[in-house]
């Protein structure tokens, strides 16, 4: 019996989790929920798998959550803060961390996970994004184990050799990492009509059910940008080890091309209780809830390169990946900005991309060395990112 707390347990990667979680009761029991506004839900959560705690990431939620726990018969801790989220992220009485707080407020508790050599299955890009070379050297000296959950890396990890060394692919006989990407909604859509782009149109995505920020950070391809990144800090490869390739129907999910000519895919339903399923499992696998593709039904299976000027987020990734750790910090800290100005309604979706950029042009390049300069890059990206927010807000 493994013990796991699930941080961000109301999204759809918290849910799925608990759908996974519940099909195996004799191999997980569930230790703390956490959530950000969703109480009732997160409530809900609670009294079906009773965990010891249930966090509050907003204190001005505490008075609702304990009303509706007496009401509902929960008898789970009810905690509140960050500071409450890392202690449930590394409590000696854990062994699984699902780090599914979406943004940078997901980076405290999974970084105190790691360092308490907990094996941390990474749903949050965004702590990658933010400190890979933080969570690395944390998982080095902690000897935690970091598992991807996104379904592109979960894949690249499937298809990568089992006694692959970090940072050396050419000693595995592998020369690419191929990410894939669907394109998102807009990936035929002519480019003058993007100005017109809704807030309904951007948060719709054609494969998969994802919240509404992540969801236009895949309409704009931020999302396969923010990828790009973390796959590099993964499996510590460098940018040109890494080609992105457009894959509408999202049924191969990456792939690894080898010396001999081999390409090694994963493929499967676009449905993330696969990856978790892995990921709580390994090196076994379990059974996911997840139907296996049909392969009489597949009609097609296309590919292509991704356009710059369609997908300019994808490119600024691309870019501030190859700068260096300052740099996606603050590409990561403004796109939060952008994309919540957008869904807000304060800034059209072509002005996303246009307030990264800008963003990163304002800020002179330099280096980071800790969790403070880190977290001081993400507060000066804000603030200049909200500061152009509010100039184009103005027009």
């Amino acid at each position: 019996m493994q013990t796991v707390t699930i941080l961000g347990a109301t999204g759809s990667i918290g849910c799925s989790t608990l759908d996974v979680v519940a099909r195996h009761p004799q191999r997980y029991r569930v230790f703390a929920l956490t959530g950000h506004q969703r109480v009732e839900t997160l409530m809900q959560q609670a009294k079906v798998c009773m965990p010891r705690y249930v966090v509050l990431a907003d204190e001005s939620h505490y008075q609702k959550a304990k009303t509706l726990a007496e009401e509902m018969g929960i008898t789970a801790d009810i905690l509140c803060g960050a500071s409450a989220l890392e202690d449930v992220a590394s409590a000696s009485e854990v062994d699984i961390v699902m780090a599914a707080i979406v943004g940078a407020a997901g980076l405290l508790p999974t970084l105190a996970a790691v360092r308490s050599g907990k094996r941390v299955l990474l749903a949050n890009k965004e702590a990658l994004v933010m400190s890979g070379s933080l969570l690395v050297d944390a998982a080095n000296q902690s000897g935690a184990t970091i598992l991807p959950i996104d379904s592109e890396h979960n894949a690249i990890f499937q298809c990568l050799p089992r006694d692959y060394a970090y940072g050396r692919l050419a000693d595995s006989g592998v020369t690419q990492i191929l990410l894939t990407g669907s394109g998102g909604p807009f990936r035929t859509r002519a480019l003058d009509t993007f100005d017109a782009i809704t807030i309904d149109e951007a948060c719709y995505h054609p494969n998969w059910s994802m919240g509404r920020k992540i969801t236009v950070d895949s309409a704009t391809m931020m999302n396969k940008g923010l990828e790009f990144i973390e796959a590099c800090w993964l499996f510590g490869v460098q940018p040109d080890d890494i080609t992105v390739v457009l894959h509408p129907q999202s049924t191969i999910h990456s792939m690894v091309q080898y010396t001999d000519g081999s390409v090694i895919a994963q493929l499967g339903e676009p449905d993330m209780r696969t990856p978790i399923a892995y990921g709580l499992a390994y090196p076994q696998r379990i059974e996911a809830g997840v139907a296996p593709l049909d392969f009489a039904t597949l009609t097609s299976l296309e590919f292509s390169t991704p356009c710059q000027q369609r997908y300019p987020n994808l490119q600024l990734a691309i870019d501030a990946c190859r700068e260096g750790q300052a740099a996606t910090t603050r590409l990561n800290a403004a796109n939060e900005v952008a994309v919540g100005a957008f869904l807000n309604g304060q800034i059209r979706f072509t002005d996303i991309a246009s307030v990264n950029e800008e963003t990163l042009n304002r800020l002179e390049p330099l280096s980071v060395s800790s969790l403070q300069h880190i977290l001081e890059q993400d507060s000066s990206a804000r603030e200049v990112a909200n500061h152009i927010v509010r100039g184009l807000s103005s027009c």
